[in-house]
C-alpha cells in the first residue's frame, strides 16, 4: 500500500446504544433472543461524511458482500478518498473497479457537491432527520435510502426507519413472521415497538441474516 494513502478514519460508536439495547430487549421478544447473540458489536461510524454517502451510493442494490468487495477496488484507486482526489479518477478505472456507468456519474456528482460546497456539511449535526434528507436527496444518485443509510452511519441518529431496504424487511419477515412476505404497513407497525431506538432495532435484523457488521 502506497505511503500516501489516506489514514483510516477514526471509528466512533453510539453512546446510547447499551440503553437502546436495555429498552429493546425488555420490550420486544425477538430483540431479547437476537441482541445478546452479537455481544458487544454495534453500529459504527468512520466519522466521515463522504466516505460514508460514497459507500452508501457503492452498496446501492447489491449485496453486503459483493458492495465491499465493488469498494475495495474503488478505495484503491484515489491516493485519498476524499473529494478533489475522487473527481481526478479516470471513468473507464472506475468502471474496471466493478462500478455501473451510472454509479460512477453518482460518485463524480457527489464530489462535485462536497467539493463546491453546495452542502451545508457543518450544520448536520444541528439538523432534524427530515431536513438533512431533504438536503441530501437533492444529490443525484442519493435517494430516501442513502439518506437514512448516513443518518444511521455517519451521525448515528437513533431512530431511523429505512423502510426501503430489502434488508430490514426480510429482517422482520423472518424474525417475526416466520419468513412470510411482509408489507411495509406490517413493517412498520413491528418498528413502532422500537422506537424511540428504531435505527438499533434495524441493525440487528441486518445482522440475523447477515453474520459480517453492516459498514458504510
Amino acid at each position: 500500500m502506497s505511503a500516501t494513502k489516506t489514514k483510516a478514519p477514526s471509528v466512533t460508536t453510539p453512546s446510547y446504544w447499551s440503553d437502546a439495547c436495555a429498552h429493546l430487549t425488555q420490550h420486544d421478544r425477538v430483540m431479547k433472543r437476537l441482541i445478546p447473540r452479537f455481544g458487544s458489536a454495534c453500529l459504527e461510524s468512520r466519522g466521515d461524511a463522504f466516505m460514508t454517502l460514497a459507500r452508501s451510493i457503492v452498496g446501492q442494490q447489491i449485496s453486503v458482500k459483493a458492495a465491499q468487495s465493488v469498494w475495495n477496488k474503488f478505495e484503491a484507486l484515489p491516493k485519498r478518498m476524499t473529494p478533489d482526489y475522487v473527481l481526478k479518477l479516470k471513468v473507464d478505472a472506475m468502471r474496471g473497479a466493478g462500478l455501473s456507468a451510472r454509479k460512477v456519474e453518482y460518485l463524480v456528482d457527489l464530489a462535485l457537491h462536497f467539493d463546491s460546497g453546495r452542502i451545508h456539511v457543518e450544520q448536520w449535526h444541528d439538523m432534524d432527520d427530515e431536513a438533512i434528507i431533504a438536503e441530501l436527496v437533492a444529490i443525484r444518485g442519493i435517494g430516501r435510502w442513502t439518506a437514512e443509510m448516513f443518518l444511521m452511519f455517519h451521525l448515528l441518529r437513533p431512530d431511523v426507519l429505512p423502510l426501503d431496504d430489502a434488508g430490514l424487511i426480510k429482517g422482520i419477515s423472518v424474525n417475526y413472521f416466520s419468513g412470510e412476505p411482509v408489507s411495509r404497513s406490517e413493517a412498520r407497525e413491528v418498528a413502532e415497538g422500537w422506537a424511540p431506538w428504531r435505527s438499533v432495532a434495524t441493525w440487528y435484523m441486518w445482522r440475523s441474516l447477515e453474520p459480517t457488521p453492516v459498514a458504510y
